[in-house]
């Protein structure tokens, strides 16, 4: 029985949070993910965690509280997933908001 990947739910541009997207950035995890796509899309595979250790369900986790937010777009590609970051949206929605977060220091 073959299994099919299936189509994951995104909101619309439209239907972005601002507090939903704030709350994804929030978790330094989950920014450290923002960071690395930033560059560009990814197998969520090669999307590395600074804990290698965390249990394959916390990255889940992490990534559809992004996605869910609208900061990621995750597809199907054949039997992995592809992340990439929905600059153009975030853009769109709220302006500047990405950048910033992006260009801040990650010293704490």
């Amino acid at each position: 029985m073959a299994s099919e990947i299936t189509e994951l739910p995104h909101p619309a541009r439209s239907d972005m949070q601002l507090t939903e997207v704030l709350f994804a950035l929030s978790d330094p995890e989950r920014l450290a993910i923002v960071r690395q796509l930033a560059d560009g899309p990814m197998e969520m595979a090669q999307c590395h965690l600074s804990d290698p250790s965390m249990p394959k369900s916390t990255k889940s986790h992490l990534m559809k509280v992004l996605r869910e937010a609208g900061v990621i777009r995750n597809e199907a590609l054949g039997r992995g997933r592809r992340l990439s970051l929905r600059q153009d949206d975030l853009e769109a929605r709220f302006p500047g908001l990405l950048g910033s977060v992006l260009s801040a220091s990650t010293e704490v």
